[in-house]
Parts: structure tokens; sequence; C-alpha cells
């Protein structure tokens, strides 16, 4: 499985549900399995982004079906990435 990384902002409809977003990220938690996917992390976050998910995927269709899931609520609108561990870091840089 890869990781990613999606870097979330509330919508205006976000903030106005806020109160229902834990249930939505336990939503999420329980029907991901499903389709070859688990959150490994959530982080409410200040700044630029309001949050942080980190989750793994079987391949990028699946990643980028749970980016999908996410916007299409209209509660959050995300960036996501591929994240690469250290030891995946070290194996993609050439030995010199």
């Amino acid at each position: 499985m890869a990781t990613y990384i999606s870097l979330c902002r509330f919508t205006q409809r976000g903030i106005e549900n806020i109160k229902e977003s834990p249930a939505r990220l336990d939503r999420l938690k329980e029907v991901l399995p499903a389709e070859g996917a688990s959150v490994r992390a959530f982080y409410l976050t200040m700044g630029q982004y309001d949050a942080v998910l980190i989750f793994d995927a079987k391949d990028e269709a699946t990643a980028a079906r749970v980016g999908l899931a996410l916007g299409a609520h209209g509660n959050v609108r995300t960036e996501t990435g591929r994240a690469f561990t250290e030891e995946e870091y070290r194996q993609l840089i050439p030995a010199v």
C-alpha cells in the first residue's frame, strides 16, 4: 500500500456544519477499508490548511476515489499527494 497526504480546507458549508465533522471522519474510517484504503492519521491544523489526512491506498485509482469522496459532500477541498517513507526516499536517491 502507498501512503497519501491530503491537505484539507473547510468550505463554508463545512464550517457551518463543523459539529458534524467528527461523525464524518468516523464514517470515512468505516468505509475506506472496503475500497482498499485506510486512515493512518488525522490532524486538525492551524494556518493555511484546516486539517491533514494521512491515508494508505492500494493504488492511485483508489487514492483518487478517496479524494473525490472527500470533496463530493462539499465540506472540504483537498490537495492530495503521494508520500514516500524514509526507506522509499533512500531507494529513490541514486548512489553518488
